[in-house]
């Protein structure tokens, strides 16, 4: 009996279960080819990390290669989350390249099972997995990258985030702005000659000067600024002194003075309220908005690469040509990648909407995925 006609017999035998049977199947032969493709991915990575960190903080440190192995544990998950669309991509092509090479494809063909049937729980298995990436593996990520940081920092004796010693800050709404130049900052959080500019925006958002003060200490309360030897000057008007001033303010203090992470650096819970905080001070937060609607289209990323490597491995082997569409279906999903990252960069600028970039690669892709499906099911 040939390995078809015992596969057709299977399935005869299971009949009423079938299609239960046949998705979980599928599904972990797409798991275990997907883990295989991870591991790879994340194989390389470490490689490439490992070198890296020696030439960076192994010379630097006296550090064994366990330790190095460990802080290889803290940066490289951060970028394998980057690079797992990939990881699906192959996976995928690997799993149905193999179901196609022992003729089970042809077997649920044959058994009258539309390529939808076994391709749908797949593209759902990587969206689900899509949306734990994001809930639950980025935090993880980026905290473990935060700790990295800090080791790195350590080592270095330098702190990346820290600025020089002249501190800028800037606050207001929709209707005005105040960007806060200081000379330096004291160890208890007092502002040290510090300069306040105002401007009021007009409906085209076009700032107009208002008024200027000078101070000589400035201290940010909760709502206010407590300023001494304060100097008002505002256009064709005297200059009026004042030993004591007070002026709101919208920052916070336990805040105002850290720096925000960058947005790669920023977990997904957290970025509502980094974007908040953001627009709060009338800085863009274009970069952050970016990040989070990539996230959110995770899953749809997740989905379109599955579907996509689903899609160019399902030519059956007696046709042919199939190494050629496995290829070509690699080369696609590299073009994903940089199309991707092209928008993400458009988006930052604001070239286009931030919307739009971070959705537009996912959708497109997914689309391209379904278009490749039903031009190989229906003609």
């Amino acid at each position: 009996m040939n390995p078809i006609t015992a596969f057709l017999n299977l399935l005869a035998y299971v009949n009423p279960w079938r299609g239960e049977r046949l998705t979980t199947y599928i599904i972990l032969r797409c798991l275990m080819a997907i883990g295989t493709a991870l591991v790879v991915v994340s194989s390389i990575i470490f490689l490439i990390d490992y070198v890296e960190v020696s030439k960076s903080l192994g010379q630097r440190g006296d550090l064994t290669s366990f330790q190095i192995v460990g802080l290889l544990l803290l940066k490289s998950p951060n970028i394998i989350l980057v690079l797992l669309p990939f990881a699906f991509l192959f996976g995928t092509l690997s799993a149905f390249v193999g179901l196609n090479r022992r003729s089970e494809l042809i077997a649920m063909r044959a058994a009258g099972m539309s390529a939808w049937r076994f391709v749908l729980p797949a593209t759902g298995m990587a969206a689900i997995l899509g949306a734990l990436t994001v809930t639950v593996l980025n935090p993880v990520a980026t905290l473990l990258a935060d700790e990295y940081d800090r080791f790195a920092a350590q080592q270095t004796q330098s702190d990346t985030r820290v600025k020089t010693d002249e501190v800028y800050l800037r606050q207001g709404d929709g209707k005005q702005q105040t960007v806060i130049r200081a000379r330096t900052q004291s160890a208890d959080g007092r502002l040290m000659d510090a300069s306040f500019w105002t401007f009021a925006l007009d409906e085209k958002e076009i700032p107009r000067f208002l008024t200027r003060i000078d101070a000589s200490e400035a201290v940010l309360r909760p709502g206010t600024w407590q300023l001494k030897n304060a100097r008002v000057s505002k256009p064709g008007e005297s200059t009026l002194y004042y030993n004591t001033l007070s002026i709101g303010s919208n920052l916070s203090p336990d805040r105002a003075f850290s720096r925000f992470a960058a947005p790669q650096s920023t977990n997904f819970w957290q970025l509502p309220g980094t974007i908040a905080e953001i627009e709060a001070s009338g800085f863009s937060a274009a970069g952050y908005v970016l990040r989070l609607h990539q996230l959110l289209a995770t899953p749809l990323m997740f989905a379109a690469m599955t579907a996509l490597g689903a899609a160019f491995s399902l030519r059956l082997m007696r046709i042919g040509g199939l190494a050629r569409l496995t290829l070509s279906g690699i080369v696609l999903g590299f073009m994903v990648f940089f199309l991707n990252q092209l928008c993400g960069s458009l988006g930052k600028a604001e070239v286009i909407p931030v919307f739009l970039a971070g959705w537009a690669t996912p959708f497109v892709a997914f689309l391209t995925a379904m278009t490749l499906l039903v031009y190989t099911e229906d003609g």
